[in-house]
């Protein structure tokens, strides 16, 4: 594999954090004791999550706009975004006196396109993924002669992302290891370049969706790699293709990087929601996801763990609360059979209560074809206190006699 054609100095991040001062926020670093127990590790979260327009992307998006030459501000700019690029490109388009226009894939969260839009931005819906919202901006860009402000493949905007890294030395001097999420690479590599200049030993460990690992797969086959992504809740994550470029910087600045799972990225919103008070999205919450789920290796290491994103449409969070709920073993799906006569169903819930579990619904099925005649299906969705009290839960009830033969989560039932 090549070296990377870009050549991201320490002197570039250091000018990009002089340059974004008056717009961007210097994000907190918050203890996680909580959290890191669970991870045992020493934890804390770097929470760009509430950065302006909600991401990190708004550094990048500063830095590169900001070098702009007159005649280009002028022509205006274009970038492609699955949702945090496309806010933080509208808002320092319009701080900074540029035109922007923004194309978002047609599945991007509603949220970030009504954002996008409040930000001043004109967005363009197209295609069904972010590479063929790339492509359009692509070609949008050569026929206006607009400037294409790439997601991520553009030292500008790595630079502007590795201002993120000179906070957490700033703010944790004695920082050992940085777990951060990676779609294109920009933050991960930025961020890398930032810290193991000054820190040589500090470990930087990126993180990916499993259902989008493009860069897990082409880092650590030190190729570049086409993986197409399937659906996730870390749509910021979701890229098909690395850039030679990027993949070439982090392949000599990261140590590792990991994949978690979709069910993992739901708990570790949740645990964040819980034990953090942060709403992160999917791609936010990746890097706690790897260590609360062991994906990592950093057992008693002082470790920051980036919150990159907390842009969530409210209905997906909700549906993300119950998915992380059941991971987590405080909602748990249990399917039965039971004599269809009076006054089974109500032994089956006397032994839910008597447990301290508490019953959310109830469905009751003796008319399916699946079901044989004399019997009734009961569902009931049930919530408990955490995965050791819903195992405890399944025993009493098939000490009571009853079947219970689908208990999807909690693992080890």
């Amino acid at each position: 594999m090549q070296e990377a054609d870009y050549r991201i100095r320490l002197e570039d991040i250091h000018e990009a954090a002089a340059a974004l001062r008056p717009y961007v926020q210097q994000t907190p670093l918050l203890r996680a004791g909580a959290l890191g127990r669970m991870a045992g590790v020493e934890l804390w979260l770097k929470a760009e999550n509430l950065q302006r327009t909600g991401s990190f992307k708004v550094r990048g998006a500063f830095n590169r706009i900001r070098q702009l030459r007159p005649q280009e501000r002028r022509r205006g700019v274009v970038a492609a975004s699955a949702g945090n690029h496309a806010q933080g490109v509208a808002l320092a388009a319009r701080e900074l006196g540029v035109r922007a226009t923004v194309v978002m894939p047609e599945g991007a969260p509603l949220v970030k396109v009504e954002s996008t839009r409040g930000y001043g931005a004109e967005v363009i819906l197209h295609g069904h993924d972010y590479e063929e919202a790339f492509a359009y901006a692509r070609r949008l860009a050569e026929q206006s002669g607009a400037v294409l402000v790439h997601a991520f493949d553009d030292p500008a905007v790595i630079a502007g992302q590795g201002t993120v890294g000179l906070e957490i030395l700033e703010q944790l001097p004695d920082v050992e290891a940085v777990v951060v999420p990676v779609g294109g690479g920009g933050l991960a590599s930025g961020l890398a370049v930032a810290v193991k200049s000054l820190r040589p030993h500090v470990r930087i460990i990126g993180v990916q969706a499993a259902a989008a690992p493009a860069v897990y797969r082409s880092w650590r086959e030190g190729q570049v790699l086409e993986v197409p992504a399937r659906r996730t809740l870390a749509d910021g994550l979701a890229v098909h293709v690395p850039r030679q470029t990027v993949l070439g910087l982090l392949r000599r600045w990261v140590d590792d990087v990991v994949v978690v799972e979709e069910d993992e990225l739901a708990g570790a919103m949740v645990l964040l929601l819980e034990r953090a008070k942060l709403v992160a999205e999917g791609a936010g919450a990746a890097a706690v996801a790897a260590l609360v789920y062991g994906k990592t290796d950093l057992r008693g290491v002082r470790t920051v763990a980036v919150v990159s994103g907390g842009n969530v449409d409210p209905n997906t969070l909700v549906r993300v609360v119950d998915r992380g709920l059941m991971k987590t073993g405080r909602l748990v799906r249990l399917r039965t059979r039971l004599v269809d006569r009076p006054g089974s169903l109500r032994q089956l819930l006397e032994v839910v209560a008597a447990q301290g579990a508490n019953v959310v619904t109830v469905e009751h099925d003796r008319l399916s074809p699946e079901v044989p005649v004399g019997e009734a299906e009961v569902t009931l969705l049930v919530e408990t206190r955490d995965g050791e009290h819903a195992r405890a839960l399944v025993t009493q009830i098939r000490r009571a006699g009853f079947s219970v033969w689908s208990t999807p989560t909690p693992e080890g039932f």
